[in-house]
């Protein structure tokens, strides 16, 4: 059986789950949000415990799934209870971001601003004195997503590192040109 299939999700106190026909429904704080447990995985809930097992003769083709459910039902629980988020660093010349309603409006050295709609269910805040991106939401996989689409459109360069990228994440530099040497 998979490791971490096997451990057990603590529901938090003002967190509601509820199982009904293989989906999984949890209320919380920042909203509702559901999973359809796949074909052959059994949730149980004992108090304010959430376990899933799978049957001993089908462990081999079950293992992943096994594993794979139970993360993504402690991500939707904790999505509804805390949420998620991801902070982009927007580094270069003149390279600025602001939110105007439901678009966020870059400005990355093209010839043209980006204008980006923001996914129902997220919020983007914009520091005006870092011009740090962040992007909250209750759905892991959207804000990832988003944050990743984002990304996309200047990913860092190695020289100088200017571009989009992720609070913390560690560009490898690249030596630039170097005056040939001679005698």
């Amino acid at each position: 059986m998979s490791r971490i299939g096997k451990k057990i999700i603590n529901i938090p106190a003002k967190t509601k789950v509820e199982i009904k026909d293989n989906v999984i429904t949890a209320t919380g704080a920042l909203g509702t949000l559901s999973y359809t447990i796949p074909e052959g995985i059994t949730p149980k809930m004992e108090g304010a415990a959430l376990t899933f097992s799978i049957p001993e003769n089908r462990v081999k083709e079950l293992n992943a799934l096994h594993g794979t459910t139970r993360a993504n039902v402690f991500n939707i629980i904790e999505g509804v209870t805390n949420g998620f988020s991801k902070t982009l660093e927007i580094n270069g010349l003149g390279y600025r971001a602001n939110v105007a309603g439901q678009k966020l409006n870059l400005e990355l050295g093209f010839s043209h601003p980006v204008n980006l709609d923001i996914p129902a269910g997220l919020t983007v805040v914009v520091d005006p004195k870092s011009g740090a991106v962040t992007i909250k939401g209750s759905d892991k996989f959207k804000v990832g997503d988003f944050a990743a689409k984002i990304r996309r459109i200047r990913p860092p360069e190695p020289y100088k590192g200017s571009g989009i990228k992720y609070q913390g994440e560690h560009i490898v530099r690249k030596a630039g040109k170097t005056a040939a040497g001679g005698k």
